[in-house]
């Protein structure tokens, strides 16, 4: 009678256990949360910093991140982006429980930005999942919002733009992940072994994976200008393009999440021959952003009819590490 005693209360235990195992909540499946394309129209800059010390590494134990940093950011291409405006999308279907709008759009280093005073996360909305998961969306623009708490929304739903809000310099969306009130990076969940950089099943969607895909720093703006162009121009969109009558043939570039040792190279070819080309000496530091450029000037017979095509590569540890193409016609 024991023994079967026993036995019925180790199947019971079991049934317990499975039927608990069956109503854990499954983790939501997130899709991309911005209306803009990987590669064109915005970059992820950063990543979860997944060491716990002071040293900063991403998932893929990279530097793609900075200390204590607790999401993704994914960039948009400048200001003049900003101001036309890109929608943020709930990454997965849920209630909104809390969000805040108000906080001017303004970088931190701007002369006569105000105080953040703990907004650090700017204008943001935070969404509810079920089962302890939520998703948290900020730095969006002032005035944008256009969901309100209580509010149901779906996923790829619009609820605001991307902006210039709380503890940033540039127009970006900051998304946090957290599950009982913890971080979760969505790219490796399981956080128990925070520095393993094991691959494991990350929350996105099968879309938003492919989009997603890790990549060792980016080319973020590139273009032709007729004369010599600032980082500042350059983030503020609208740089006027090369045309037959310009004094000078730019190519520029503009780089994010560039490492120490680095060598930016911008090679330039046309008709007639032309050719040019310059490096950077090795970086001395990490850098979120770098902008370069090279010119020729225009030849007395004026700019020969064709094809203009720059490259700018990134030289890191002996290899290209990053390289796009561009060109123009005049």
């Amino acid at each position: 009678m024991r023994t079967a005693h026993l036995g019925v209360l180790a199947g019971l235990a079991a049934a317990v256990l499975a039927g608990a195992a069956r109503a854990a909540p499954e983790p939501p499946k997130l899709g991309f949360p911005l209306a803009c394309q990987i590669g064109r129209t915005c970059e992820i800059q950063h990543y979860v910093d997944r060491d716990p010390g002071p040293g900063v590494r991403d998932y893929r134990c990279g530097r793609r991140t900075y200390q204590g940093h607790s999401g993704v950011d994914i960039r948009i291409l400048d200001m003049a982006a900003e101001h036309a405006g890109v929608a943020v999308l709930a990454a997965a279907p849920g209630r909104v429980t809390r969000l805040r709008d108000g906080v001017q759009d303004i970088s931190i280093r701007a002369p006569g930005a105000p105080p953040l005073n703990g907004q650090d996360c700017g204008n943001g909305v935070v969404i509810d999942h079920g089962g302890g998961w939520e998703t948290q969306y900020c730095h969006m623009a002032r005035g944008s919002l256009i969901v309100k708490a209580g509010d149901l929304v779906a996923a790829g739903q619009p609820i605001g733009k991307v902006g210039l809000s709380g503890n940033t310099e540039f127009a970006h969306m900051h998304l946090t992940v957290r599950h009982a009130g913890q971080v979760i990076d969505p790219f490796a969940p399981d956080m128990s072994q925070p520095m393993a950089c094991a691959a494991q099943t990350p929350l996105w969607t099968a879309q938003a994976r492919q989009q997603m895909a890790y990549k060792a720093g980016a080319i973020l703006n590139v273009g032709f200008a007729g004369g010599p162009v600032t980082q500042d121009a350059v983030e503020a969109g609208g740089i006027p393009p090369v045309n037959a009558n310009s004094p000078w043939i730019v190519p520029y570039a503009r780089a994010i999440e560039l490492e120490a040792g680095d060598v930016i190279e911008i090679a330039l070819t046309g008709p007639g021959g032309l050719t040019l080309s310059a490096k950077t000496p090795p970086l001395d530091h990490d850098k979120a952003q770098f902008t370069d450029f090279i010119g020729k000037r225009r030849p007395p017979a004026g700019w020969p009819a064709g094809v203009y095509t720059a490259v700018v590569r990134v030289h890191r540890a002996g290899a290209v590490a990053i390289e796009r193409r561009f060109e123009t016609r005049l």
